[in-house]
């Protein structure tokens, strides 16, 4: 299994995860034409994607989901609640992802099924899903939009050899920053976005003797800066005994390192 970030920030996400002759999009937060222009640096046919898992109805992961699932002729896998959404709608074919059942797709002959497991996390679009991939006893766990540190999440998701973690903001440069009082209140409540402190709290948690890539997720490029995020997740490895871990900063516009599961 491999997994590759095409975009990640509040200008639209989405990561690409490739087993066997499997390949998802779990989102696809950008508009078609930059989303097409990410999976050709990516090297991957435009019609080799088998689904669109979205993990929640905000318009920076499923901005075109819904067209791109229609072109490709593949299913948008997403919670019930917001298969009615305007980006959703618009694929032929939906499928119901649910933290009740796992999803498979067949990675063709060689290869066991790559597994799609999701987890509900607190974020103020309902529900929100950390989605955790399996594949041939490898693991890589996508999680992002989550509101604040949460203990059942953490421990439903320890056990990945690839973590990509939200670390979204730093508290000073958020309180200095010029976001209205409004929006400020939203990220730092309880069903916004993890600050750079939290998300360390949240490693420090599912850091296992397995975790051997880490990539910091969907920073602002307002409130927060790749040193800050660095220090906090690099610290919070120290902690735990897991300086070996390999850290990736993902960027919102460029695509990342193809990165072995």
């Amino acid at each position: 299994m491999h997994l590759q970030v095409l975009s990640s920030g509040s200008g639209g996400n989405s990561v690409l995860v490739r087993h066997g002759d499997a390949a998802l999009l779990v989102d696809a937060g950008l508009p078609a034409v930059e989303m097409d222009a990410r999976l050709e640096a990516a090297r991957i046919g435009l019609g080799a994607i088998d689904a669109i898992v979205a993990t929640h109805g905000h318009l920076d992961h499923t901005r075109s989901a819904g067209i791109l699932a229609r072109r490709w002729r593949v299913p948008v896998a997403c919670a019930p609640a917001i298969q009615s959404n305007a980006a959703v709608r618009r694929a032929k074919r939906l499928t119901t992802l649910s933290p009740a059942a796992p999803l498979e797709f067949d990675a063709g002959a060689g290869a066991g099924p790559l597994v799609v497991r999701a987890i509900e996390v607190p974020h103020d679009a309902r529900p929100t899903y950390a989605i955790r991939l399996e594949a041939d006893g490898r693991c890589a766990v996508v999680l992002t939009d989550i509101g604040r540190p949460d203990e059942r999440v953490a421990d439903a998701l320890i056990g990945a050899h690839v973590l990509y973690l939200e670390f979204n903001y730093d508290p000073a440069l958020l309180d200095a920053g010029p976001y209205p009082a409004k929006l400020k209140r939203r990220i730092r409540g309880g069903s916004g976005h993890l600050s750079n402190e939290q998300a360390a709290s949240m490693l420090e948690r599912m850091a296992g003797d397995e975790l051997h890539t880490l990539v910091l997720a969907h920073l602002s490029e307002t409130n927060n800066t790749p040193d800050r995020a660095l220090a906090a997740a690099r610290g919070a490895l120290a902690r735990c005994g897991a300086e070996r871990v390999t850290v990736h900063v993902a960027e919102q516009h460029a695509i990342g390192p193809n990165l072995a599961v």
